[in-house]
């Protein structure tokens, strides 16, 4: 008889609950809250399987990178805002210096070493193949009912990009009027009405990346600015992130929205995809059901009688607040507000440690 996922995932829980720590408090000594849920995040994730082996190079021996790996994932499930923070901890805890790998504190490599293996996993998209391997694991088979799609601000210590202006017009000529049925020049053709004929990486290498100013209206109707980049996510049921995309904080939700749905459809299947009215656009709609979704979008009032929901539809929109509390639990519980990194590829590693982390949780509050 096949063991289901669910199953699996029960066994798992209590080989760690009744074997592995007991085990390991007769060795590490009695383990704590946070101990134990970083036992738990390392033994799913198995990051040894994702880390390139540098054994056989000429020179100074490397240093390992798997107990790097640990390392930063225990700075996400700790909530150090700090790599220097995390350093102190591995050089004055040894039951989480060993967990991760090092025997002693003379073992834990220094700060200037850390930065280089974060900066090489940033640049492999360590953390990202981590992620999607997880997801596959555990969620290709599960029929998932919403996926909650929206973005967040993630504001960066660095300096935002200053936008070339664009020179005046020595003489303004009028433009000729488009005819009825004419092809649209390719310099008006928006990048929604590109993306479906593009192929996932055409349609991710479009996207704006670089550090600049973003602005949002917040829920009292205000306007919020910040500096740095926008981190777009899917989640489904239960609160599991299963794909995300971090771009520049200028970049409107809905130019993310057709990429970010190609790439949640490749890991799993869902019904109903749930927008609110950053994305109502026809593309981001026409997309959706072209994937075989039923999209929930709430409509932007373009007349005096405003769209509602019917009742149906607004009892599954109130699902989306999910994707809140994710971005809730990023920020607070997992280093998402401790953004001290620069550039676009290390900002989305250290955003996704802290993802790799809360998906882990998630998962396993699902079996509790």
């Amino acid at each position: 008889m096949q063991i289901t996922l669910v199953q699996m995932i029960g066994q798992f829980g209590g080989i760690l609950q009744n074997q592995l720590f007991p085990a390991m408090s007769e060795e590490l000594g009695p383990l704590s809250n946070k101990q134990e849920q970083l036992i738990r995040t390392l033994a799913i994730l198995g990051l040894e399987g994702f880390v390139v082996s540098r054994q056989g190079l000429v020179g100074r021996p490397p240093v390992d990178r798997s107990a790097i790996a640990r390392a930063l994932v225990a700075k996400a499930v700790y909530n150090f805002p700090t790599t220097e923070a995390l350093i102190d901890r591995l050089k004055n805890d040894a039951a989480l210096r060993r967990l991760c790998g090092w025997e002693t504190a003379s073992h834990v490599p220094d700060k200037t070493v850390l930065s280089r293996a974060f900066a090489r996993f940033a640049a492999d998209q360590f953390p990202q193949r981590v992620h999607e391997a997880l997801i596959e694991k555990t969620q290709k088979e599960r029929l998932i009912g919403h996926i909650s799609r929206d973005a967040t601000a993630i504001e960066a210590r660095e300096k935002p990009q200053v936008k070339p202006q664009a020179e005046p017009a020595a003489i303004k000529t009028k433009k000729p009027r488009r005819k009825r049925g004419e092809p649209k020049p390719p310099e008006q053709i928006k990048r929604i009405e590109r993306q479906p004929s593009m192929s996932l990486e055409e349609m991710l290498a479009d996207l704006p990346k670089c550090c600049d100013v973003g602005t949002k209206t917040n829920s009292k109707g205000k306007k919020d600015s910040w500096t740095g980049y926008k981190l777009h996510l899917d989640v489904g049921d239960g609160q599991i992130p299963i794909s995300g995309i971090l771009t520049s904080a200028s970049v409107h939700d809905s130019q993310v929205a057709i990429p970010l749905a190609t790439i949640t459809a490749k890991r799993v299947i869902n019904c109903y995809d749930l927008m609110d009215k950053g994305y109502d656009a026809d593309g981001v709609r026409n997309y959706s059901v072209g994937l075989g979704h039923v999209p929930l979008i709430d409509r932007v009032q373009r007349g005096e009688i405003p769209v509602k929901m019917l009742p149906h539809e607004a009892s599954r929109f109130r699902e989306r607040t999910a994707i809140e509390r994710v971005y809730s639990r990023l920020k607070d519980e997992f280093g998402g507000r401790f953004v001290r990194v620069r550039g676009h590829a290390k900002v989305m590693a250290h955003l996704m440690f802290g993802l790799l982390a809360l998906t882990v949780d998630q998962i396993l509050r699902l079996q509790t």
